[in-house]
């Protein structure tokens, strides 16, 4: 997933690395808490999945925000864009060590690779 259309690049790279290991993927765009109702329209989706990357900037909320809708383990990118506090990164950073969800696991500041290696690893068949 990408809360915005700037955090893209991360979360491509993240499922392309997870489609080149062999898992299915799909990209969900455009979804962050600004507009609740798209995560909303896309939750029948993310509840068949089997792990979810959410690459997010700004103020990082979404991951613990998808975390609280799904049973998945959610794998949380912060990413280095957006405008304002995010301090290259680093606010979305905290904000997600500090996720409330249960089931968050958080790689470095625009990590999409290893993002996409973990959820493909927590995905593999038995």
């Amino acid at each position: 997933m990408a809360a915005g259309t700037s955090d893209l690049r991360v979360a491509r790279e993240a499922e392309r690395t997870a489609r080149y290991l062999g898992r299915p993927t799909e990209l969900v765009v455009d979804v962050g808490v600004a507009g609740l109702h798209r995560v909303l329209s896309r939750l029948d989706l993310l509840r068949r999945a089997r792990a979810i990357v959410v690459a997010a900037g700004m103020d990082g909320a979404l991951p613990s925000v998808v975390a609280g809708l799904v049973s998945a383990p959610v794998v949380a990118v912060p990413t280095s864009v957006g405008y304002g506090a995010a301090f290259g990164g680093l606010a979305p950073l905290l904000t997600m060590l500090n996720a409330c969800a249960p089931g968050v696991a958080v790689v470095n500041i625009d990590n999409g690779y290893g993002a996409g290696h973990l959820a493909a690893q927590i995905a593999a068949p038995a």
